[in-house]
Order: structure tokens, then C-alpha cells, then sequence
């Protein structure tokens, strides 16, 4: 299993015609680059399911990996931003209060 740990994150919920429910939920993560390696931003397959302790989220992915997003830290930033942007006509952009444990 393949485990990311954003810096920020958000999740957004694109419609599908390969889900029953008609759409499917995924995490959109960011990371804060230095002066080397810049930002960059990473997209999970789709999220299967979802876990919680006191600091963080854990979203399983269809794929198998894990993204371990912290919960004070749900937002758009420069490193994730410009990629919704490209995408917000397709997507809605989950609100910050939505009950993780209950989304699927």
C-alpha cells in the first residue's frame, strides 16, 4: 500500500457514470515544495473508504493507497488550487464541515 500525507488537502465529488451512485469522491491533495522541487499535487483513484483518529483522516483509495490528511488542514492552497480550477465546472468541492465518516 502506497501512503501519502498531504500538506493540504480537499475532496471533491465528480459525477461518473462507472459509480451506481452516479458520481465518486476523491481526494485532492497538495505538498509545499522549497526552492528545488516546487509544489506539486497528486489526485487518489477515488475514495473506498474512510478512518479517523484525534489528528487525522485516513482515505483508502480504490487503488489501494492511503492518504493521511490532517484534519486542521482541509483547504485550497497554491499547490492544489490551479488544479481544481481546471476542474470546478466538472466538480463540486466538498464543504469543510462535511461528516467524513459518513460520505460513502
Amino acid at each position: 500500500m502506497t501512503n501519502y500525507k498531504p500538506d493540504n488537502w480537499i475532496v471533491l465529488k465528480i459525477p461518473t457514470a462507472l459509480e451506481a451512485s452516479g458520481f465518486i469522491y476523491k481526494v485532492l491533495g497538495g505538498w509545499s515544495g522549497g526552492y528545488l522541487d516546487g509544489d506539486s499535487w497528486r489526485m487518489n483513484s477515488g475514495i473506498a473508504r474512510v478512518e479517523e483518529d484525534n489528528q487525522y483522516y485516513y482515505f483508502y483509495g480504490h487503488s489501494g493507497s492511503c492518504y493521511q490528511c490532517n484534519k486542521e488542514s482541509y483547504g485550497l492552497r497554491n499547490n492544489n488550487y490551479h488544479i481544481y480550477e481546471s476542474m470546478k465546472d466538472k466538480t463540486i468541492l466538498m464543504d469543510e464541515n462535511t461528516n467524513w465518516m459518513e460520505l460513502l
